[in-house]
């Protein structure tokens, strides 16, 4: 008797395998993240590496620290300087400060998928130039490139016969569009010294957020633009490649200062939406005056300086600017500060903590570009 082969189909289980890795590349994954929290200082780096290594025996004889920057150096991620005090020393590259955001990227937005385009749709369908499915009757006016030839032929079949076959007005249909929307976006990144007190970091979570987003829009929305800046007893931009060396200061919190450079920056796009992200940890605790010196008050909420804080929220929102605040502090004397000033604005405000940061910046950011278009 002939046996028959049976096929049976189901699900087989085994232990999960992390992806293979090189020597290199799982010392690599670890240092990034420590050039990261070391604001960019090498040295520093590694010997945290080195601590690391001793504890969780990172390295064997086979490939060891020296053989790692050895091989950093071959494949170009750090390079010899000359420091200011006039001693050798050893810096990362820009392929380094890339690779640092790419990282960032893929722990903060990994689960995103990238569009092919790279551009972003809204909600309202009309004119435009990306496609819904939808579909709708012929109007004077509509281009004769949006005419959907295969959905007009089977209304001429239908309203005329196949015998009698005229191909009339009535029968054209057009495929409905929508507009790729263009967002211009500040964010703001507050270093002032409350950013490393009381026993945690924020700034990293910060700097790593930052890096992120940037590295998201050059590479998803590159028709979007993304400026960064920075604040304390003053505000100043810094550029995408300074962010692994940002870090706190002996400031105050002058986020009226900040307010204003992000405002001036956003007066100078063309494009017709944008915003403005804010990540703070503290009070608004400083104010420029005219004459050049500062006004500082750390004792709870000074209302001249809030009330600043509010009129520059309300001015914003006169020029159709929103801010969405980021909240990384839970004191309730802040968080009422923050309300009035959304209220201002007509904006948003999150009270994240640093837990999913990230996330609730890229989802605000999707949704505000969705939103907002303006023809």
């Amino acid at each position: 008797m002939k046996k028959e082969n049976i096929h049976k189909k189901g699900f087989i289980f085994k232990p999960y395998e992390s992806p293979s890795q090189s020597p290199f590349e799982k010392l690599f994954d670890i240092f990034k993240e420590l050039i990261t929290h070391t604001s960019g200082d090498f040295d520093e780096a590694i010997d945290w590496l080195k601590q690391l290594d001793e504890e969780y025996k990172l390295t064997t004889p086979d490939y060891t620290i020296e053989d790692f920057i050895a091989d950093l150096k071959a494949k170009g991620y750090i390079r010899e300087e000359i420091r200011p005090d006039g001693k050798n020393g050893t810096a990362i590259t820009a392929k380094t400060e890339r690779a640092i955001r790419q990282s960032a990227l893929e722990q903060i937005f990994g689960n995103l998928k990238r569009s092919g385009s790279g551009s972003h749709k809204s909600k309202g369908i009309g004119i435009g130039d990306e496609h819904t499915g939808e579909f709708r009757n012929y109007q004077f006016g509509d281009g004769l490139d949006k005419v959907n030839i295969t959905e007009s032929l089977r209304n001429a079949q239908i309203n005329n016969g196949i015998g009698n076959f005229n191909l009339t007005e009535d029968d054209l249909v057009v495929e409905e569009t929508t507009h790729k929307s263009q967002m211009s976006t500040i964010l703001m990144i507050d270093i002032s010294h409350s950013m490393i007190l009381y026993g945690e970091d924020r700034i990293t979570p910060a700097k790593k957020v930052a890096m992120a987003l940037a590295e998201l829009i050059t590479t998803r929305y590159p028709k979007d633009t993304l400026d960064i800046l920075v604040f304390g007893n003053d505000a100043w931009p810094i550029k995408i490649k300074d962010l692994p060396y940002l870090h706190v200061g002996p400031y105050h919190t002058n986020t009226v200062a900040g307010l204003q450079l992000a405002m001036d920056l956003l007066r100078r796009k063309r494009h017709t939406n944008k915003q403005i992200f804010m990540i703070t940890d503290g009070k608004p605790s400083c104010l420029k005056l005219a004459d050049g010196t500062y006004y500082k008050d750390s004792n709870g909420l000074n209302s001249h300086i809030t009330n600043k804080c509010y009129a520059m929220a309300q001015q914003a929102r006169k020029l159709h600017i929103p801010i969405t605040t980021f909240m990384i502090a839970q004191d309730p004397y802040l968080m009422q500060f923050v309300e009035e000033f959304t209220k201002a604005n007509q904006g948003k405000a999150f009270y994240t903590g640093l837990k999913g940061l990230g996330e609730m910046i890229f989802e605000d950011y999707e949704t505000n570009r969705k939103k907002r278009i303006n023809g």
